[in-house]
């Protein structure tokens, strides 16, 4: 009983804040102008796969989640992964990956989906061990750096997109130093917004929306109906073991939301309404304007 009434608290939250977070946005002056509205999606992927919570012992699981083992959360990812990256394939969408370093020193089948995928996905990145940049001091925070960019070396991969572990924000002025050209910032109920805004060397692509299995497909529409009216980039981003822990429940997810909303977002792109972008390619659009207009 008292787990059923938490989970329908936490719920209502969520429902309060997407609604409170699309009053927010219709009231905000708009800090970017596009040509059109742009769709943004950036996915978290924590851990990789499940060999991680072996090799860490268990030493890392709460940089990670306070719930799951990093074990349990690489099952789930290793699972919904390419089942995401088919749905991406289907709809033609393109998306930002933020991928955890160590996985790529144990790579397995999921790690070459992703590479090997149809669709030009942004690969950027997601600290190496995941852990909190805020408790980092300025070496810590150095080396784990230094360590994402030795890892995707070793595939050739040069991210220029950034997403903080527990989007804790912290040691900004490091990432330019690795080739990193934007981030995630840092969002929630009240501060989530829909535009980019520039910290110097840097661009912070504003989360707008978090989602996950529960959250509201009416909501999202709306959401993208005023990133299309508005010329303004809605940025969504999900963790992939938050849509669903077992392939049915996350077949349900796609079926009931990811499916509708990304036919949906595909006919505002037919219209001529709406862009689809990734993180990185949002920037080179932002940055073209900014260069056209100075």
């Amino acid at each position: 009983m008292v787990i059923a009434r938490l989970k329908e608290r936490n719920k209502i939250l969520r429902v309060l804040s997407q609604i409170g977070d699309l009053f927010k946005s219709q009231l905000d002056t708009p800090k970017t102008v596009l040509e059109k509205g742009t769709l943004i999606m950036s996915i978290d992927v924590d851990v990789g796969n499940k060999e991680l919570g072996i090799v860490n012992k268990g030493k890392n699981d709460q940089n990670v989640s306070t719930v799951f083992s990093e074990y349990s959360i690489g099952l789930t990812e290793e699972l919904a992964l390419p089942m995401f990256l088919s749905l991406f394939e289907e709809f033609e969408t393109q998306v930002t990956f933020a991928i955890r370093g160590q996985w790529l020193q144990l790579p397995n089948a999921a790690l070459y989906r992703l590479l090997e995928t149809s669709v030009k996905h942004d690969l950027g990145a997601h600290g190496y061990y995941h852990r909190n940049f805020k408790r980092l001091s300025h070496k810590e925070a150095e080396n784990e750096l230094a360590e994402v960019q030795t890892a995707m070396n070793r595939f050739n991969l040069a991210p220029s997109s950034f997403v903080f572990p527990g989007n804790n924000i912290a040691h900004l002025n490091l990432l330019p130093n690795h080739g990193f050209k934007c981030y995630r910032g840092y969002g929630g109920f009240l501060r989530d917004g829909m535009y980019i805004q520039r910290h110097r060397q840097l661009y912070d692509v504003h989360p707008s929306l978090y989602i996950d299995q529960h959250s509201n497909l009416r909501l999202m529409k709306k959401f993208l109906e005023l990133s299309s009216k508005r010329k303004l980039p809605l940025h969504l981003w999900f963790h992939l073991w938050s849509c669903g822990r077992t392939e049915n429940t996350i077949q349900k997810s796609m079926r009931n939301m990811f499916q509708p909303f990304l036919q949906y977002a595909k006919s505002e792109v037919k219209d001529g309404r709406l862009d689809v972008e990734t993180m990185a390619s949002v920037i080179q659009k932002v940055r073209y304007h900014a260069d056209r207009e100075s």
